[in-house]
């Protein structure tokens, strides 16, 4: 069943891999990599900031329209987890689903903020979301936008214009299952935040 996931898995210099790699991730890890390195499987050729993000985002959107091999996606930060059976219970309700569909904490963009075709767009929280092959067949990854805004309005305003908000099966993420910048459970404590002096 999970053969059939890809975790796309932005990644930077300070990214500690090798907490992800003993995680049960590891053998379904996309890493999204500035440039070619080990074990990155999506390139982007550029160097990235944190206010270039968005063109990291197009970016890993362009390459998984050719991973025809998988049917569900996830889109997990480098500060957070999700829980396994989580993930397992949303791909047997939502494997094969006849429309796209996009789980995740959203929110709208305020007009304010994002001019352009970004105005008003539904975007999910970054920590995590997952969607469907469906979706990302419609993804518009040509899309145009001024400045340099929130890559996940980004992503989106990809989900708005290519496939339409009327068309999309929008889930709520259970964060109960999904833990950022920190896990605590029973008798563990984990801080997932990057160490501030990296």
């Amino acid at each position: 069943m999970l053969d059939k996931l890809a975790v796309i898995f932005p990644v930077n210099n300070n990214t500690d891999m090798q907490f992800y790699q003993n995680t049960w991730l590891r053998n379904y890890l996309y890493p999204v990599c500035d440039w070619p390195g080990p074990g990155c499987k999506i390139v982007c050729h550029r160097t990235s900031t944190y206010r270039t993000l968005d063109k990291k985002t197009k970016c890993f959107a362009r390459a998984i329209k050719r991973f025809e091999d998988k049917e569900l996606f996830i889109k997990l930060d480098d500060d957070a987890l999700v829980d396994i059976d989580y993930v397992i219970g949303l791909i047997k309700k939502y494997q094969g689903y006849h429309k796209p569909v996009y789980i995740s904490d959203h929110e709208r963009t305020q007009p304010r903020n994002f001019p352009d075709s970004l105005n008003g767009v539904m975007y999910g929280n970054g920590k995590f979301y997952m969607f469907n092959r469906k979706l990302v067949q419609c993804l518009d990854t040509d899309i145009k936008y001024r400045g340099s805004p929130n890559e996940d309005s980004v992503f989106g305003g990809m989900v708005s214009n290519g496939c339409g908000e009327d068309n999309v099966e929008y889930v709520k993420e259970d964060d109960r299952w999904i833990w950022h910048k920190e896990y605590t459970n029973k008798n563990k404590h984990i801080d997932l935040s990057f160490i501030k002096n990296h």
